[in-house]
């Protein structure tokens, strides 16, 4: 794994392959056919303007009242409910909601780190297609064919923590799917999958960090993996398979 950093704070309009790139070049390397080129749901989020500024936020009488019930600011609340297609839990300072995009987790993605003021990040708009563009500018201006993953932190119902997911994908086969396949003592299995893109976010998570690291994107080198142009929400589980929503 390869990290990249050095790039500079983010700004709405910024050309990230541009300079992830440049950042790569600096550093005498490039990227090349059948690399992973992992990047950060916040840089892409800053890049597309997903900025959210919470002065502006007007709460509802539904943002209020579901601010009591959790002790956060009715203007964080407002903007949660927006972002989501629905409110699943709620709690002291917890409100875990099924995302805009399908994504279930925490607050609707809504972050406040590594940005000024009282401004927070939304997800980005369209997380796959992000992916693809990014994916077909590198080809243009490299001609290296590569995957690239968007990924985000995310905690999980029944471990404590949170974990590196992707909520983008492109070039790379998002699941995998074992079913048929044999095991060393030729068992053949029967309901295995492998959340591969899940696998490689968390392995770049660990480079990137969650804090001050400066780390927005890591190169994952060497892994021969299966191509494929299935989307990152195919990840999710669908509601009338999911025992626990």
């Amino acid at each position: 794994m390869i990290p990249i950093g050095g790039v500079p704070l983010i700004q709405p309009g910024d050309d990230l392959v541009q300079m992830l790139l440049g950042r790569l070049r600096a550093a005498g390397d490039r990227l090349k056919t059948g690399d992973i080129l992992v990047v950060t749901q916040k840089i892409v989020s800053k890049s597309e303007g997903s900025l959210v500024d919470l002065r502006s936020c007007r709460p509802s009488r539904q943002a209020r009242h579901l601010a009591r019930f959790t002790g956060k600011d009715p203007r964080l609340v407002e903007l949660v409910l927006r972002e989501s297609k629905k409110v699943l839990r709620h709690g002291p300072n917890l409100i875990v909601t099924e995302h805009r995009q399908g994504w279930v987790c925490a607050n609707a993605g809504i972050d406040f780190s590594n940005v000024p003021g009282e401004e927070v990040t939304l997800l980005p708009r369209d997380s796959d297609h992000t992916a693809r563009r990014m994916r077909r500018r590198i080809k243009a201006l490299t001609g290296a064919e590569v995957a690239v993953l968007i990924v985000d932190s995310h905690g999980r119902p029944f471990r404590r923590g949170a974990v590196g997911v992707a909520i983008g994908t492109a070039g790379i086969s998002a699941l995998v799917n074992k079913r048929g396949a044999r095991d060393l003592f030729r068992y053949r299995l029967r309901g295995t999958e492998i959340a591969l893109a899940d696998e490689v976010a968390s392995a770049a998570s660990l480079l990137m960090g969650q804090a001050d690291e400066g780390i927005p994107a890591v190169i994952l080198r060497g892994l021969n993996y299966p191509k494929g142009w299935a989307k990152a929400l195919n990840l999710i589980r669908p509601e009338a398979n999911d025992l626990f929503r």
